[in-house]
C-alpha cells in the first residue's frame, strides 16, 4: 500500500471535542470531499492513469509502434527506447531524436530508475505523458499516466450517500499483543503482508463489529480496507477505504464511514489495489460515503 493515497485524503476529527451541529459537520464532510476530489483530478492523478506494462527480464522495447514489446498510445513517438531489467535494476534508454526529461528538466538518454516504493521514483515525460517503474511483489513495471487523459477531463464527480452523523461512530482501538501483520489480497491475485498494530471495535445496530487496521508506523492515521452489503450494487464491488485518527491515551478513536472513499481500481484498470480481508467484511449496508463510480469503465 505504500503511500497508494495521498495525505490529502485524511481530515482528522478532534477525539472529544464537542459535537459539532448537524450543518458545520456536513460542511466539514463536504470540504473533505472537495480535497479528495482535488487530489483526484490532479494532473498526475489515479483519473490520468492510462498504462500498466510488467517487464520482461532482459531489454523491452517501448513507444506506439505495435513492434514494440511495451506499446504506448499513438500520441508517442513510435520508437522512444528501451527498458533494461536485470535482476531488480531498471535501466532507460532512450533513442537519440526524442527529448524524453526528468521531472526536473534533464533530458535522459540513459539512467537507473527508482521504482514507487522507493519513495522517490524517476519520473519520465514526454509531452502530456508521465511514466514511472513500479515494484509489487517480484515485479517491476511501466506506469504510464497521461496529464490529458479522457478519464480525467471527463470527469463529473463521485455520488454519495447524504452525510449524517449516524454513521460517525465511536470505536475502541484494541492492540494486538505482539507485532502483527495482516494477509491483505490484491487485485493482482497477489497477498501482501501488511503490519497491523490491532483492531477498531464498535457497535452499529446494537451488534458489535471490528476491523483490522493498516498502519506503516506509530502515529499515523490507521488505514482500513472494509467491505460490506452495499458492494457490487451501489458502491464498488471491491470494497472501499477509509482513514480514521489514531487512538487517544484512552483507546478510543471515531469511525466516520461518510469518509469511505472508492480505491483507485474505481476508476482504472490499470491500478494494482489491494483489497479488503475476510475479516473486514461488515455484514450491514453501510450507507455513508462514496457510491460506485459510473464511467465507461466497468471490471
Amino acid at each position: 500500500m505504500k503511500r497508494l493515497v495521498v495525505v490529502i485524503l485524511f481530515c482528522i476529527i478532534g477525539i472529544g471535542e464537542a459535537q459539532n451541529s448537524g450543518n458545520e459537520y456536513i460542511q466539514e464532510i463536504n470540504r473533505w470531499h472537495e480535497q479528495r476530489i482535488t487530489s483526484l483530478t490532479r494532473p498526475d492523478g489515479w483519473l490520468s492513469l492510462v498504462g500498466l506494462y510488467w517487464l520482461k527480464p532482459g531489454q523491452n522495447t517501448f513507444g506506439s509502434d505495435s513492434s514494440n514489446a511495451i506499446v504506448f498510445p499513438p500520441k508517442a513517438p513510435p520508437q522512444i527506447g528501451r527498458f533494461i531489467l536485470q535482476d531488480t535494476t531498471v535501466v532507460v534508454e532512450i533513442f537519440p531524436g526524442i527529448q524524453v526529461q526528468t521531472a526536473e528538466g534533464r533530458v535522459v538518454t540513459r539512467q537507473v530508475l527508482q521504482h514507487d516504493l522507493t519513495g522517490n521514483p524517476t519520473l519520465l515525460l514526454y509531452g502530456s505523458l508521465i511514466w514511472y517503474i513500479i515494484k509489487r511483489g517480484n515485479q517491476l513495471g511501466v506506469r504510464l499516466k497521461d496529464t490529458l487523459a479522457i478519464t480525467r477531463l471527463q470527469f463529473k464527480g463521485i455520488e454519495r450517500y447524504p452525510v449524517s452523523s449516524r454513521w460517525r461512530i465511536p470505536a475502541r482501538f484494541v492492540p494486538f499483543p505482539q507485532k502483527h501483520y495482516i494477509e491483505i489480497p490484491t487485485i493482482l491475485g497477489t497477498v501482501v503482508p501488511e503490519p497491523s498494530p490491532g483492531q477498531l471495535v464498535f457497535r452499529l445496530n446494537g451488534q458489535e463489529y471490528h476491523l483490522d487496521v493498516i498502519q506503516e508506523k506509530a502515529g499515523d492515521p490507521y488505514f482500513v480496507i472494509f467491505s460490506d452489503e452495499t458492494n457490487g450494487k451501489e458502491t464498488y464491488g471491491a470494497g472501499r477505504f477509509l482513514y480514521v485518527a489514531p487512538a487517544d491515551r484512552n483507546g478510543m478513536t471515531v469511525i466516520d464511514f461518510n469518509k469511505a472513499y472508492n480505491p483507485p481500481c474505481t476508476f482504472t484498470p490499470y491500478a494494482t489495489c489491494p483489497l479488503p480481508p475476510p475479516q473486514n467484511h461488515i455484514p450491514v449496508a453501510i450507507r455513508a460515503g462514496e457510491k460506485q463510480y459510473q464511467s465507461e469503465f466497468h471490471h
